[in-house]
Order: C-alpha cells, then sequence, then structure tokens
C-alpha cells in the first residue's frame, strides 16, 4: 500500500536585511535545505519559504547613512542575500520580502483580531530619546557604563563584559550612539500583546512534543518567571509597518517578521495554481508547519508567535527545530580575528559543497553549538568526499563509460552486497527524518568503506587489461 503524501511548510529565520550572509547564518540554511530535499526525494509535497527580515531602526539609519531610501537598501541587499544562496545550492521554493503588501496585510489582520479579542493593550511607558535625532532610541543605540561592573563603552540592555542585563535608565553616563548626545527620559503610548492571556494554552503547547526537550525545559523557566506584556509598537521616525488607526505609531520589526512566513507564502500561493493558503493556515489545517531557527529566538517563535496566531484565528506550527551557534576554531565569529567569514568571501576560495558536507556531519537534532575546526574540515573533505565517495566513481566511471558506452550490466557481481546497501536505506532515512545528519552521514561514510573494500578486493584496473573478462568488469564496475 503506498504511503500517503505529507503535505509540509517549512521555514528558516528571516536574514536581516541590514547585512550580508556569513557562515554562521549558513548552518540553519543547510540544515533545512537537506531536510527538505529529503522529504521531497520522499515524495510529499514539500514546501520551503523564506524572505528578507526588512523593517526596523537599523535598516532606516543605514540606509540614512549611505544616503539612499531604506526600500533602495533593502531591494539591494535582497539581490545579494538571493545570490549567495543560490550558490550554495539552498533550494527555497519562494524568497520574499517582510516589506510586502501580504506582509502588511497579515500584520494588520493578526493585529485586529488580537485586538478585538482583548489581546491587545495600551500603556505610557517611558523611553530613552534623542533631542537631536528627534527619536526614541532602541536599547542598543544607547551606550555607557555597566551599572553592575562599571565597564565603560556598553550597550544599554546588557554588559558584554560581565553579563549583567539591566534597562537603559540604570545605564551611567549614556549617550546615543546616533548622535553622542545624552537621551532625555520622554512618554510614549505603546502598545502591548497581552502574552499571559495565553499562558494555559502555551503550557500544553511547549509540553506537547513540539519542541526539543532542552528547549521545552528552558520554556519552563520562563513560565516559572511569569509572561511579560509584548511591547508591539514603535515611534515614529520608523522603518515599517505603521499601525492601523494609530498614526506615528508602528508594528515593532519582531512583530511583522515571523509573519514574513505567511506572507512568503502567500506570494508563492498567488502565482501556483492549486496552491491554497488556507490549506496550510487554517487551525484544522492537516498539513504540518515546521519552523527551523536560532536558539537565541526561542522566546519569538515559541510563545509569542504561538499565541499570536492562535489569537488570530490560524493553526499553530507542527514543531520548531531549533539549532545552537556556529564558532570557527572553537571561538565566536570575530571580525578582529579573521574567523568572521561572509558566504561571498567564502565562495570566492572554496566550493560550497564542501561547507554543506562539512555542516551536515556535524549537526544533529539538538541545539548545541557546532564548530567548524579549519584543519578538521580539510581533513574530512580529503577523507571523505574525495578519499571515499569520490574515489568509488573514479574508480568505476571511466571503464563505465568508456568500455560499455554508459550503460550499467544487467547483472551484479555481488547481489547480497546491494542488498545490504539497500537495506541500510530505511535506517538512514529515519536518521534524515529525525535530523540526526550527522548520524546519517557516519552511516554512508560506512558504506562507501564498503563498497571501496569491494573495489579494492576485485581490482577493476586490473581486469581492464586482461583479455576475456569485459563481462566481469561491467558487473563489478556496475
Amino acid at each position: 500500500m503506498s504511503q500517503k503524501v505529507r503535505k509540509i511548510l517549512v521555514t528558516s529565520a528571516l536574514p536581516y536585511a541590514n547585512g550580508p550572509i556569513h557562515i554562521g547564518h549558513l548552518v540553519e540554511y543547510i540544515q533545512t535545505d537537506i531536510w527538505v530535499r529529503f522529504q521531497k526525494m520522499r515524495g510529499n509535497q514539500c514546501i520551503y519559504v523564506c524572505a528578507d527580515d526588512a523593517h526596523g531602526t537599523p535598516i532606516m539609519l543605514r540606509a540614512r547613512q549611505q544616503g539612499v531610501e531604506p526600500e533602495q537598501l533593502i531591494d539591494a541587499m535582497s539581490i545579494e542575500h538571493r545570490a549567495d544562496f543560490a550558490k550554495f545550492n539552498v533550494g527555497f521554493d519562494n524568497y520574499h520580502t517582510t516589506h510586502s503588501e501580504e506582509n502588511r496585510f497579515f500584520a494588520n489582520t493578526i493585529y485586529r483580531r488580537n485586538r478585538e479579542k482583548g489581546h491587545i493593550s495600551m500603556r505610557t511607558i517611558t523611553q530613552a530619546y534623542d533631542p537631536v535625532e528627534k527619536m526614541f532610541l532602541p536599547d542598543r543605540f544607547i551606550k555607557g557604563e555597566c551599572p553592575k561592573c562599571g565597564a565603560k563603552d556598553q550597550y544599554g540592555d546588557n554588559c558584554e563584559v560581565c553579563g549583567a542585563s539591566y534597562s537603559p535608565s540604570e545605564l551611567i553616563n549614556p549617550v546615543s550612539s546616533i548622535s553622542g548626545v545624552t537621551p532625555e527620559q520622554r512618554e510614549s503610548e505603546h502598545h502591548f500583546f497581552r502574552l499571559g492571556d495565553f499562558e494555559t494554552l502555551l503550557k500544553q503547547w511547549t509540553r506537547g512534543g513540539h519542541l526539543q526537550r532542552e528547549v521545552s525545559n528552558k520554556l519552563d523557566e520562563w513560565f516559572a518567571a511569569g509572561l511579560q506584556e509584548w511591547d508591539i509598537s514603535r515611534d515614529a521616525p520608523y522603518f515599517g509597518f505603521e499601525i492601523p488607526d494609530h498614526p506615528g505609531k508602528y508594528f515593532y520589526v519582531w512583530m511583522d517578521a515571523p509573519i514574513g512566513y505567511m506572507a512568503s507564502f502567500k506570494n508563492l500561493c498567488e502565482r501556483t495554481d492549486g496552491l491554497e493558503f488556507d490549506d496550510f493556515w487554517r487551525p484544522d489545517s492537516d498539513s504540518e508547519l515546521y519552523h527551523f531557527i536560532g536558539k537565541d529566538i526561542i522566546y519569538f517563535h515559541a510563545l509569542f508567535w504561538p499565541a499570536m496566531l492562535h489569537g488570530a484565528d490560524y493553526r499553530m506550527p507542527t514543531a520548531i527545530f531549533s539549532h545552537g551557534f556556529l564558532t570557527v576554531d572553537g571561538l565566536k565569529m570575530s571580525k578582529s580575528r579573521g574567523t568572521f567569514i561572509t558566504a561571498r568571501s567564502y565562495l570566492d576560495h572554496l566550493n560550497p559543497e564542501y561547507l554543506r558536507y562539512y555542516f551536515a556531519a556535524k549537526l544533529g537534532s539538538g541545539v548545541e553549538d557546532i564548530d567548524l575546526n579549519l584543519e578538521d574540515f580539510i581533513a574530512r573533505v580529503n577523507s571523505d568526499l574525495v578519499g571515499k565517495v569520490v574515489n568509488i566513481a573514479s574508480r568505476c566511471a571511466g571503464f563505465i563509460r568508456k568500455r560499455f558506452d554508459n550503460m550499467l550490466a544487467d547483472e551484479i557481481s555481488e547481489p547480497e552486497l546491494l542488498a545490504h546497501f539497500s537495506d541500510a536505506g530505511a535506517a538512514i532515512a529515519e536518521l534524515y527524518e529525525t535530523r540526526e545528519f550527522s548520524r546519517a552521514v557516519r552511516e554512508i561514510m560506512m558504506l562507501a568503506d564498503r563498497a571501496n573494500q569491494y573495489i579494492d578486493d576485485r581490482k577493476p584496473w586490473v581486469m581492464a587489461k586482461e583479455a576475456g573478462r569485459d563481462p566481469e568488469l561491467h558487473a563489478v564496475c556496475s
């Protein structure tokens, strides 16, 4: 009996349209792409969408520095991002932008439906304000001395020296990182998403097998601390979507960014016959929805996102798959250490398939960090890809091409060896399904070792020199 075709929608986190793709980003996109390719090879309907995260203060300020409009900046960055992903063979079915009419529609819809149900509140807050730039300052645009350890030149939300967290008002001698002036404290009315309204639902969902165990355990800590209301608005000037009926107020970038998953899929539906948005997003949908993300954005994706969707009468994710960070030679990527490697810089020197293989050989289903050890990278490419996989083809393909017109033999010399390889398929497929790529790679390399041993034993290069052994040579190489 044939297996039912699964309907699967898959996303990766949206890269920010304020800078280039680097190899740390690529861990996630390669991980997702491998899983999507596997699902498509199994015959499932698997759709992979993504988009540029194109709103926020950093984009507005960078565009101003470059003397261009924000739209020009994000359009240029989109071209770069798409080109980099294509070179690394990341096969999106659609790549869109959050600065789109589809995203505006869904942001407005999700906001309106949650507001009508009482899940949006408003209150006045006090914020740092730059009187020169005439704008409220995000925490990361305020610098000063850490109130805990006294370290200088620290951001307005946490200290990179001692690790302390604090509010911008606690900084000693704070200054705006934009103008250099001391910020003022001013009041502004903001919109808040009442996350606590969904506490019971979220506890059930986060403990219901939709997350990795270590992620679910981490969320229990946040539940214990209490779910806080989430500020979803920002004041003008701001590059983003203005909140309906509230001039001068904009949706915070983290409000409309995950909605970009829906917008990108909607954009694809509008261009694809037979692909219906509601089939994947209505509450009773029988399709599967998976988000691949980094462990640093779990809070947004595992709490706010499911709650917003439920409050707006959309389905919640089937599962969220988190991964760890990438280190290079055991250290965080750093421009000063020369370990901050952009996708473009890598492509200028090396084959992208090497990095895809190396990441696959390191990735599992957990949230542990993975390390790009450059010596190990070279050794694995040479020993595994060249010394094992390519070696099989290099020792046999030439004979098939030159002696047998690119045709395989009708019979092989050792059917039981082929059966062994075929029988391994189910276990390897299960490893791909559960995202245990490193284990799958190990199993495949063991098969490659077995194949190379078979070739060593049969010595086709010797057969090729002996008259009358062509049928045997053909069978062995096949």
